[in-house]
């Protein structure tokens, strides 16, 4: 089975990469690198995360940087999506207080950039969105991040709501890994016997 290291400590985005790529024949390995997210833009965050994975464990690795830009709010809070408060709960609300005085509906996409950084190759960037508008959450659900606000352009639930196939198939991360796929940049990917290495 192909290794492909993933750099996230997100559990969320660990287990939807794994429900996404299942019957790829690729082993997802978590490699949690702590980079600072100093790019200026979802491609540069992702690229950073991927290119220390990959330098650390010497192998394929690929990285995500996920945004939700909100249009009333000229796209905030983009890249601070993840930093713009200290908890989930503190920002949605400020979400909410910045979207108060603009009338509904609240416009929003969500984005996602994978890169995949191969040692010795070029950093490859796939892209998806996802379209769609901002409400009050009837429930917490399934999701994590700002999916509880979020509802795909005609969907009658929230992305935590909607059970897991019929999000990725909607989704700016769904979108994402099936370009990543459909580039062919996977198939390149030794195995890890035929390199005589060891990834445990």
């Amino acid at each position: 089975m192909t290794v492909l290291f993933l750099a996230t400590g997100n559990e969320g985005k660990l287990r939807e990469f794994q429900e996404l790529l299942l019957g790829t024949g690729l082993l997802l390995e978590v490699v949690d690198t702590r980079v600072p997210e100093t790019g200026d833009s979802y491609s540069a965050n992702a690229a950073l995360k991927a290119e220390a994975a990959a330098r650390s464990r010497a192998g394929p690795a690929l990285g995500d940087d996920s945004g939700l830009e909100v249009a009333a709010l000229g796209g905030y809070p983009g890249l601070l999506s993840a930093r713009i408060a200290p908890t989930q709960a503190e920002r949605e609300a400020l979400l909410f207080e910045r979207l108060c005085p603009h009338p509904k509906p609240w416009r929003a996409r969500f984005v996602c950039l994978l890169a995949l950084a191969l040692p010795g190759r070029p950093t490859l960037s796939f892209r998806g969105e996802a379209a769609g508008e901002i409400r009050e959450p009837a429930g917490r659900g399934q999701g994590f991040g700002y999916d509880p606000v979020f509802w795909p352009s005609g969907s009658l639930l929230s992305f935590a709501e909607l059970p897991p196939i019929e999000k990725h198939s909607l989704s700016h991360r769904g979108a994402a890994v099936r370009a990543l796929l459909a580039s062919g940049a996977l198939a390149s990917l030794s195995r890890p016997s035929e390199r005589g290495e060891s990834r445990r």
